[in-house]
């Protein structure tokens, strides 16, 4: 193993942080009732404490290796690129990790926090369900108490992984409250994190909530990314002209762009979720739709009318289903350092369709919007250029879905 991907396979924290209020540029902070106030200030102490212990880095880099199963690889399409043709089209293979998608990552790390903060009760939420098992996975691994919040509407399309959960010991509760997707479940999971604070640890998802969740879920997903920086250069020989990953909340895109950021060759491209239209409540696109404002304990861009109302939400993915995004996303942005587009259901679903056809791949619905992407912008590009797409998870969750929704089409 070369030095540099022996490197790789470590958390790197303390880039980029926010200002000491938890804002990158415009977007950020804190948003909380004044009951969270002390939990969440005892979690940032206790994060930047542990981010800087070795003996926590060293258990967490053992972890990352031995159970998760990293680095995950770094493949190339072939068949893809030749039938997308123009640019190389190479995979960063989260699907692989273990329990199928990248959420094991921050899922892990986070964990290993709540033990250190002497939390033996978690709550988590969850949209599409990876990362509830995630979640449900690394209690099992380390003797926790698992609560997950999952709306109704994400339980019927999601209902293998509601049962993984169950099978590794989790209590999984249903939200039928709201539009009964991710937005409510997080509500439901912060109310029980007020009510039980004294002995419970909330499991955030993504790169989402109150200052520190969006800057600690990006760094245990940063991994990625170092990963990802490492191979390209091991394996092609030079960066990649582009960085291609779905954004929902938005903690896959994060986790591969941060390693990328100083690299000012390579463009960052996020993909949201176009649904049915862009028009509302019809998708999950908070750049072509959207405007600054506070959702669920920070200030980012949010699907909202123009008196502040949250607007329902609509992917054929369950985890890009929700109506606002990471406010680090807002930042790079809006700095111009990254773009962001969308893809609509018909074309995430025909990239599902295309890449196990073409690669015997099936990605995630929530992947398939990247890969539908790469496919679109491939062809635009010289045959020497390089797109590397984040795959950050595998589409047996979805398979169900794709059946429905195929014969509905």
């Amino acid at each position: 193993m070369s030095e540099v991907t022996r490197e790789a396979q470590g958390p790197v924290f303390g880039r980029r942080d926010p200002d000491a209020r938890g804002y990158y540029g415009q977007y950020g902070g804190r948003f909380v009732p004044e009951t969270l106030v002390a939990p969440i200030e005892e979690l940032t102490a206790a994060y930047f404490t542990v981010r800087s212990d070795e003996g926590f880095c060293t258990e967490l880099r053992r972890l990352l290796r031995d159970y998760v199963g990293r680095p995950t690889p770094l493949y190339e399409a072939h068949r893809l690129t030749a039938s997308a043709g123009g640019a190389r089209i190479v995979l960063k293979r989260e699907d692989l990790a273990h329990t199928g998608a990248h959420k094991i990552n921050n899922a892990l790390g986070q964990a290993l926090l709540a033990v250190r903060m002497v939390k033996r009760r978690i709550v988590a939420e969850t949209g599409a369900g990876q990362h509830g098992v995630a979640t449900a996975t690394v209690c099992a691994l380390l003797g926790l108490e698992c609560h997950v919040y999952m709306g109704s509407e994400d339980m019927a399309r999601q209902s293998l992984n509601v049962f993984r959960m169950r099978l590794l010991g989790a209590d999984v509760i249903e939200v039928k409250a709201g539009s009964r997707t991710l937005k409510d479940a997080i509500n439901e999971a912060m109310r029980d994190w007020v009510t039980n604070v004294t002995d419970t640890y909330y499991l955030l998802g993504s790169v989402l909530g109150p200052h520190p969740y969006p800057l600690m879920v990006r760094e245990f997903q940063s991994v990625i990314g170092r990963e990802a920086r490492a191979q390209c250069l091991d394996q092609l020989g030079r960066l990649p002209d582009a960085v291609v990953a779905c954004v929902g909340g938005g903690s896959n895109a994060m986790g591969i762009f941060d390693a990328f950021i100083d690299d000012r060759q390579t463009r960052l491209i996020g993909v949201e979720a176009g649904g049915r239209s862009i028009s509302p409540g019809e998708h999950a696109a908070r750049f072509a739709g959207g405007s600054a404002g506070v959702l669920q304990g920070t200030r980012s861009f949010v699907l909202q009318d123009p008196d502040g109302n949250v607007e329902l939400t609509h992917s054929i993915s369950a985890g890009l289903d929700y109506a606002s995004v990471g406010p680090e996303h807002a930042f790079l942005r809006e700095s111009g350092r990254a773009e962001y587009t969308w893809i609509d259901d018909g074309d995430a679903l025909a990239a599902f369709q295309r890449l196990g056809r073409e690669e015997g791949i099936l990605p995630a619905l929530e992947s398939s919007h990247a890969i539908a992407h790469a496919c679109r912008l491939a062809p635009t590009l010289p045959a020497t250029a390089i797109l590397l797409v984040n795959l950050s998870g595998r589409g047996d969750k979805d398979v169900l879905s794709v059946q429905a929704a195929l014969e509905k089409r």
